[in-house]
């Protein structure tokens, strides 16, 4: 196959992995978003490099936003809202966060395959993704072509950009305006 017709494929898998997600699930999600004073993003391997991008563009929002454990996060409150993303929604170090956040009364909100992992269990809303994975065995998951967990970790890049989305539309948030809190020491 040529680059276009792996493009057509991989096109069609995120079409089908989107079109799958609760648009309620997402609602609640925008919700917990809009309330927190501030918000903590925590993943693992490829997952912790999609929701940095997810922290990032909080922080052009005007939002408080940080990725757990780096040195400059600060403690989580009861105001505080903790986003997961985790595929097994089992990674021991992301289950801590989850319980240290539901210990101080903070909300969690998971993005995974699996919403009846631990964490799946300890969140305030869950966001589904049905993209299979090497970690993750789940019925009705859409097959892939892609190796790994290469659609849902795209798939959850995407859907946290639709999230922004949905974030600046309540907001009455546009690019120039985000874009005067983009980096200016790069």
């Amino acid at each position: 196959m040529n680059n276009r017709e792996y493009g057509e494929i991989v096109v069609k898998e995120l079409q089908a992995t989107l079109g799958a997600i609760d648009p309620q699930a997402s609602e609640k999600f925008v919700e917990l978003l809009l309330e927190a004073d501030e918000i903590f993003c925590a993943g693992a391997g490829r997952s912790g490099f999609q929701i940095r991008g997810f922290a990032m563009r909080l922080m052009h929002m005007g939002r408080k936003s940080y990725m757990v454990g780096e040195t400059c996060t600060p403690n989580i409150t009861d105001k505080g809202l903790l986003v997961v993303c985790s595929g097994s929604g089992t990674t021991k170090s992301l289950v801590n966060h989850a319980n240290k956040a539901k210990e101080v009364g903070a909300k969690v909100a998971l993005i995974t395959i699996n919403p009846e992992s631990t964490i799946g269990k300890l969140a305030d809303v869950v966001i589904e993704i049905p993209a299979v994975s090497p970690k993750s065995d789940v019925q009705g998951a859409v097959k892939s072509i892609q190796p790994m967990g290469s659609l849902f970790e795209q798939s959850e890049g995407i859907y946290m950009d639709i999230i922004i989305m949905m974030l600046m539309e309540k907001l009455g948030l546009d690019s120039d305006t985000m874009f005067g809190r983009h980096a200016n020491m790069e």
